[in-house]
């Protein structure tokens, strides 16, 4: 058994360090991946990544002038912590004080900083003095990490990781709802400038697997995969932990195996995991949503079929007519059946179909929105073979709002341009308590609940019990009468300024 293990570290040693780096560096970026998607950070992330190379060299140069030590860990990773926070106040200053918007101004000022850390980079005299391997900084070089790195980098992920456990609650807030979490007293500029630092740490520590160039996959791909997975932040960020070890591994196995480099086959397999989710993720993926319109039932097809059961002689009709009415597969037709049937509108007898109670309310709602679309269609410049059709289209938009809005503005008119009643909303009368008086047809009783201002009051009091009679004057005038027996006879202003309590239908 020594035998074996001390044959394994003579030939597999070398990927100790590199296997847990990697694995601790996954980890963390996959974390805080996750409040960096929620945030929609991508952009402001990749920002910081750039604008790390300014930072990286500064630090570089005040360990140098200041300890006299080269290549120095712990003051470049201070230098990118700064030039990362630095990246992001200046963004939210120019994005606050002027009329710039955040994308501009991300796109302004990692590319200025970057260009800045280029500049020293290029001078004669500083460039000497800066020994950073920049080719390993752009693409990474895992393989290279030394002890005294692994060591840093273990401690940086473990205060990364103690942030976000100690300050979940606050970062879980200004996540998804900051005015909230503003109005609770969550300092949110403060827990965004913590994020913010943890990033550039978590940036840091990724440039030593896939460079500055390709870390922001490491934070954004895993988290992204995981949001198409989960619908809680705890799962998110636990799925995304998981797929970020699971894309380093399989990345590292594959570039050992084809000698190519470490950070780029590390990003293609998280970027092939992020497909897979996309694909296949069992809510979210598009295979599930392609099932999913697959299966469902468009509403405009159910509607039709209530409302060619209910213009049915006795509310009753045979599945073969309703095929052949509605102009739509089959299929979708049965499955609109069976939806409807499930829902307790319909019932399925022998090949014919009723409606039921709930159904015929449902219907009528339908009838009477295709009979005002109709009735204001005619009032337009529509021509007239064309508004049964456009009525048709427009009776799907069941907002009731707009329907109101248009049995008002009509004049709550009771029959259609080709002399059809059209129907009371007698289910909302009946659930809806207090309703205008408007809305009444001949045979309803009511009692008066409030009185609203009008231009001619109405000569009743609040309290008395009014009976509703037959409309008159093309539907224009209401008739009311009292308890006494007068009639009074009401326009469209006065219907509407009478607020009623509907007590029975005579």
């Amino acid at each position: 058994m020594l035998e074996a293990l001390t044959q394994f570290q003579l030939e597999y040693g070398y990927l100790i360090n590199p296997l847990i780096v990697g694995t601790l560096v996954s980890i963390v970026c996959s974390v805080v991946g996750c409040f960096i998607v929620l945030r929609g950070m991508s952009f402001l992330a990749d920002a910081i990544a750039h604008s790390m190379l300014a930072g990286v060299i500064a630090g570089y140069l005040f360990m140098l002038v200041a300890f006299g030590q080269e290549s120095h860990l712990g003051g470049m990773l201070i230098g990118a912590t700064l030039a990362g926070i630095l990246t992001v106040a200046m963004v939210g200053l120019v994005t606050r004080f002027s009329r710039i918007k955040q994308d501009t101004a991300i796109g302004i000022m990692y590319t200025g900083i970057f260009a800045m850390g280029s500049f020293l980079l290029s001078l004669e005299y500083i460039g000497g003095l800066v020994r950073i391997d920049i080719y390993h900084f752009i693409v990474g070089d895992v393989i290279a990490v030394t002890s005294g790195e692994l060591w840093l980098l273990a401690i940086v992920t473990s205060i990364v990781l103690s942030v976000v456990i100690l300050f979940y609650r606050p970062l879980q807030l200004t996540s998804f709802d900051p005015i909230m979490a503003a109005s609770i007293g969550i300092p949110v500029l403060a827990v965004e400038y913590m994020l913010t630092a943890c990033t550039s740490l978590v940036v840091v520590s990724g440039v030593q697997i896939a460079g500055v160039i390709l870390v922001v996959a490491l934070i954004i791909t895993p988290a992204a995969s995981a949001y198409l997975l989960t619908d809680r932040l705890d799962r998110m960020i636990v799925t995304s932990a998981i797929l970020g070890v699971i894309g380093f591994w399989v990345g590292f196995l594959i570039a050992n195996l084809t000698g190519s480099a470490a950070g780029a086959a590390v990003v293609i397999t998280m970027t092939a995991i992020f497909f897979v989710c996309l694909v296949f993720a069992p809510r979210y993926g598009l295979l599930a949503d392609w099932i999913r319109k697959r299966n469902t039932v468009p509403q405009e097809i159910m509607e039709d079929v209530l409302g060619s059961v209910m213009r049915s002689p006795n509310d009753s009709i045979a599945i073969e007519k309703v095929l052949g009415y509605i102009n739509k597969p089959n299929a979708k037709i049965r499955k609109s059946i069976d939806m409807l049937e499930r829902q307790g509108l319909l019932d399925v007898d022998d090949g014919k179909l009723n409606l039921t109670s709930d159904g015929l309310f449902e219907a009528k709602r339908l009838v009477r929105a295709h009979r005002l679309w109709e009735t204001y269609l005619d009032q337009t410049s529509v021509p007239k073979e064309e508004i049964h059709s456009r009525a048709h289209q427009l009776e799907h938009l069941q907002d009731q709002s707009m329907v109101d809005y248009l049995d008002d503005k009509l004049g709550h008119p009771i029959t259609d341009p080709h002399g059809s009643e059209i129907p009371m909303d007698e289910k909302r009368i009946s659930t809806a308590g207090n309703v205008l008086l408007a809305w009444l047809r001949e045979g309803y009783r009511a009692q008066i609940v409030e009185k609203r201002p009008c231009e001619s009051p109405v000569e009743v009091e609040v309290g008395d019990i009014v009976s509703m009679g037959e409309r008159s004057e093309d539907g224009t005038i209401w008739t009311v009468i009292t308890a006494s027996g007068k009639q009074l006879k009401l326009d469209h202003d006065q219907a509407d300024s009478l607020l009623v309590a509907v007590q029975e239908r005579e």
